[in-house]
């Protein structure tokens, strides 16, 4: 059976425009539906291919329909459109939840003249792009294959993102908590999966207006900082300083309201003005103003209010979880689940012995969640899988042409067999930048070890250059390790992980590390770090070991091959222009070593 997952609208951008004045120019420009637009592909039960649009489109978090990604996919299993058994698709905008949603408009607590506006903004949306006769009329409109009705298959956003969440974990039997900014009408659910059945709990289920994750976002944007994009960000800023009392936290005292059972309500939640309802409640709770909002304390000041309500809030959750079930292993995926120093702190602190967070964890996952939601429901097994390597890969023709047509501003040695990990840890044994570039494309929004930029963390001001010279982004923001599984609990106090392949986890760094790492350690002396194995990533793992080798140093600083507000690079042509765009010393692209002329 074969089944392509996907996500993204083609309409999408231009209603949110239209109906709310986000647009592709504004701040608010990836808070629109079906961003990290995918397409993903499952050969009886198998994930054979994976991609996200924006790498091939070049359109950071792109929200457009993904052909790019989708003809990708079907080429490199060699099968067309006709020949995919179903699509799934993965939001499910259905009859019952446009009657729902209307119902909600009109029983809403704002006056009848906000409501009117709301029932006919939403109608020309979902008739627009959200129904699912505006899904087969885009998707026909844009592969030129007339999709047959029966073949799509719309999955629950968050069924997705369990599913996604499944294919990559090691459990069996498993609660799951889901969080993100909104699914089709709610923010949050839990539950668990026990014998292959999938029970979600309903007393525990949050609506979308009270999203814990677009709050978050809010203080995102009144930061200055891009939401749904930045709120790493805000998170960073966090370990420069410290946490209020609990009971003086104005999200906890004055926006949040932790209720029995899990469950939570914001302050604000039907405000008819939408996520900037808050700007004025944050002036007034934290002494903000339009001058100081982009001072660095004061930004440091809520960002550390901030994280400790998402923590509270999510530990809530988890309590009430842990007291409805037995069982001992979780799944967290969702928008919130990328929040790393959470993740963390949720397992070392509550009764679940083991969280698996994945690498597609925000939205890019539901492409693939989608897939193996379907595969599911049809009684295809899913073959259980770890790798993040899902992408384009490019051979030594490609890489050799594209070097050809920049060789006016470029030149290059091929390097003997077997000596491309140790020339390479040979540079980086030096303050060195090195562009990485090898197999195929990661998965995801961190780049996981084969669209990177290397550097020895050893040189405490080389997180300075790579953010100053090369990334064009704020000097605040920390890099992370990558280290051998085998090294990591000798660097790292990794607490109940025995592995951390995804970076979707932090960690205090040892004393003894701290100035060893010094480019990697954060500046509350943790690290959001990614364990590497032989099995996972061969290559990598012999770089690592070329280099502790040559250098005693057991890291080495991995960061995305990309500078701020583009996407990860994806082709040789995208690494080339990156290297030629930046101060990165050396790229090493297969088996070749480029040096810029």
């Amino acid at each position: 059976m074969i089944i392509l997952g996907y996500n993204g609208f083609s309409r999408i951008a231009e209603l949110f425009g239209q109906l709310y004045g986000y647009t592709q120019d504004t701040v608010d420009r990836h808070s629109f539906l079906g961003h990290d637009a995918a397409a993903a592909l499952f050969v009886d039960g198998e994930l054979v291919a994976a991609v996200e649009e924006e790498r091939m489109n070049r359109q950071k978090k792109t929200t457009a329909f993904p052909a790019n990604a989708m003809r990708w996919c079907l080429e490199q299993a060699g099968v067309s459109y006709e020949d995919v058994d179903y699509y799934a698709f993965g939001w499910n905008f259905d009859a019952n939840f446009a009657n729902t949603a209307l119902t909600g408009i009109a029983a809403a607590p704002m006056p009848p003249e906000f409501k009117f506006p709301a029932i006919a903004s939403f109608g020309e949306l979902y008739t627009g792009a959200l129904g699912r006769n505006a899904l087969i009329e885009d998707f026909t409109r844009h592969t030129g294959y007339a999709l047959p009705d029966d073949k799509l298959i719309t999955v629950p956003h968050h069924r997705a993102h369990l599913a996604c969440g499944r294919t990559f974990s090691s459990f069996g039997d498993a609660a799951f908590l889901i969080n993100d900014g909104q699914a089709e009408s709610d923010s949050t659910i839990m539950g668990e999966v026990r014998n292959g059945k999938v029970e979600v709990f309903d007393r525990f289920t949050v609506d979308a207006q009270n999203s814990i994750a677009q709050l978050f976002s809010s203080v995102t944007r009144y930061l200055g900082f891009v939401p749904n994009n930045d709120e790493y960000k805000v998170m960073g800023l966090g370990g420069f300083g410290k946490a209020p009392d609990k009971e003086s936290n104005p999200f906890l005292t004055d926006i949040v309201t932790l209720q029995e059972g899990g469950r939570f309500s914001l302050a604000l939640a039907y405000d008819p003005r939408g996520p900037r309802a808050y700007d004025t409640l944050f002036d007034e709770l934290f002494g903000g103003n339009d001058d100081n909002r982009g001072e660095f304390d004061f930004q440091v000041r809520m960002a550390c209010a901030a994280q400790q309500m998402i923590e509270e809030v999510t530990a809530h959750q988890l309590r009430a979880l842990a007291g409805a079930t037995d069982l001992r292993d979780l799944i967290f995926e969702g928008g919130l689940a990328l929040n790393c120093v959470n993740n963390t702190k949720l397992l070392e602190e509550l009764d679940f012995e083991r969280v698996e967070v994945s690498f597609g964890a925000s939205d890019p996952g539901i492409s693939i969640g989608a897939a193996a939601h379907v595969a599911a429901e049809k009684a295809t097994p899913v073959t259980p899988t770890t790798s993040p390597y899902l992408g384009p890969e490019f051979g030594e023709a490609e890489i050799r042409e594209t070097l050809d047509a920049y060789a006016s501003s470029v030149t290059w040695e091929e390097l003997p067999a077997g000596e491309v990990a140790k020339k390479t840890a040979e540079l980086l044994s030096e303050k060195t930048v090195v562009g990485w570039f090898q197999g195929r494309t990661e998965y995801g929004p961190r780049a996981l070890g084969n669209r990177s930029i290397l550097a020895n963390p050893s040189f405490a001001d080389m997180k300075d250059i790579i953010n100053n010279r090369v990334k064009h982004r704020e000097p605040f923001r920390p890099f992370a390790p990558i280290v051998l599984e085998e090294d990591a609990p000798r660097v790292f106090d990794m607490g109940k992980k025995t592995s951390s392949p995804y970076m979707t986890f932090v960690f205090p760094v040892r004393p003894e590390y701290t100035e060893k790492i010094a480019a990697a350690t954060h500046v509350d002396a943790t690290s959001r770090v990614q364990t590497v194995t032989e099995e996972g990533n061969p290559l990598l793992a012999e770089l690592l070991r070329e280099f502790t080798s040559r250098t005693g140093v057991p890291c080495l600083v991995n960061t995305s091959f990309n500078v701020a507000g583009e996407p990860i690079v994806c082709s040789p042509k995208d690494a080339v222009e990156c290297f030629l765009g930046t101060d990165i010393d050396h790229l090493v692209i297969g088996d070749f070593l480029v040096s810029k002329r």
